[in-house]
């Protein structure tokens, strides 16, 4: 009886054990957002640098953030494109997108095989 209700605990830990290894790669793949905007998906390969700012002004939210990969800015492009007005964001230029009173640029520098992506939130302008 008792090496019965031994195995029984044991099994259950590995259950939990090997479910909760696998469940935070899972959950940070899928969930992944720029720290700073926490509706703004981060796109996989791209990796957060430093910091983001973000302050309030009486025009709207101010906010900055940087990401950096080995990725093409057309890559970038494309997934923002196709993300963004999932999220109720309109494209209105390239790398350009608002939503309600808000815009948000993408901008990008390239050092050889690294790009980075700077992401800014601004009020819209009138």
């Amino acid at each position: 009886m008792h090496l019965k209700f031994v195995r029984t605990i044991l099994a259950a830990l590995i259950c939990l054990f090997v479910a909760g290894a696998s469940s935070p790669v899972w959950a940070q793949q899928s969930s992944r957002f720029v720290s700073v905007m926490e509706d703004l998906p981060l796109m996989g390969g791209l990796v957060e640098v430093g910091e983001g700012v973000q302050f309030s002004t009486p025009q709207g939210r101010i906010v900055e953030a940087t990401a950096q990969g080995s990725l093409s800015s057309h890559a970038v492009l494309a997934f923002y494109d196709r993300t963004l007005p999932q999220l109720g964001w309109r494209r209105v230029g390239q790398g350009r997108f608002m939503r309600e009173e808000e815009t948000l640029q993408l901008g990008f520098e390239a050092s050889g095989q690294n790009l980075k992506v700077r992401f800014a939130l601004t009020p819209a302008l009138p």
